[in-house]
């Protein structure tokens, strides 16, 4: 693959759609999906593949999903909230929900695809004030170097969006023309639909609200003020 591309780190949900979207208008990028083995991994996938082939995705210059395995079901107990898909509550803390290595797990699986596609950058969705430590600066710089070391070959992993809120991204979302019903930020949704009922719903739900725009979501239950 040409070096021309970037890679985009790609959930499904919210941040890495409009990334994906706003990274494609300057550069052909490679969506990623990581796999790791959690409850609602396999409504994230579909979620993914409507988005891409969404009219203002599909004619954007965005190669095929690739689609990677890390299974961590060895690592998390089957006790573990993310596993069992039921997901800490409504007004709960970021802290509640912090998955230890979650990018590390990420990068590694990424970054060796990427090495052997000779992909040399990939794009995170991190937003501001994020306030777990494989999330600072220093932990992306420091676990860029590493992995250009250990692959032999250059790994930037850039973070666009470190400086922007959830609602600067739908404020940016709205104006690209992203598809926001066809994203999904929940931890355990159902159907497609959004719970309404967990920390990632409430997020999603104030950020529209301060953003002045129409929440598109489909909620089971609709989160109130």
């Amino acid at each position: 693959m040409s070096e021309k591309y970037s890679a985009v780190l790609l959930s499904g949900g919210l941040d890495s759609a409009v990334l994906l979207a706003f990274a494609a208008q300057t550069a052909p990028v490679v969506p990623i999906y990581v796999s790791v083995g959690f409850a609602w991994e396999a409504q994230e996938r579909r979620m993914v593949e409507r988005l891409l082939a969404s009219p203002v995705l599909s004619r954007l210059a965005i190669a095929p999903l690739a689609t990677l395995s890390f299974d961590m079901r060895d690592v998390y107990p089957p006790s573990h909230w993310a596993v069992r898909g039921d997901a800490p509550g409504f007004d709960t803390p970021d802290e509640d929900v912090y998955i230890d290595g979650r990018n590390i797990t990420l990068l590694s699986k990424a970054s060796i695809y990427m090495a052997r596609h000779d992909i040399p950058r990939v794009l995170m969705g991190q937003l501001a004030n994020n306030p777990f430590p494989d999330a600072s600066a220093e932990f992306f710089g420091a676990m860029a170097r590493a992995l250009s070391v250990g692959l032999a070959a250059p790994i930037e992993v850039a973070t666009p969006f470190t400086t922007k809120s959830k609602t600067d991204v739908i404020h940016l979302g709205l104006e690209l023309g992203v598809p926001f019903e066809l994203t999904l930020s929940c931890m355990q949704p159902e159907n497609g639909q959004h719970c309404g009922r967990c920390s990632k719903c409430r997020e999603r739900r104030d950020a529209f609200i301060e953003a002045g725009a129409d929440d598109p979501t489909p909620y089971r239950t609709r989160p109130l003020r």
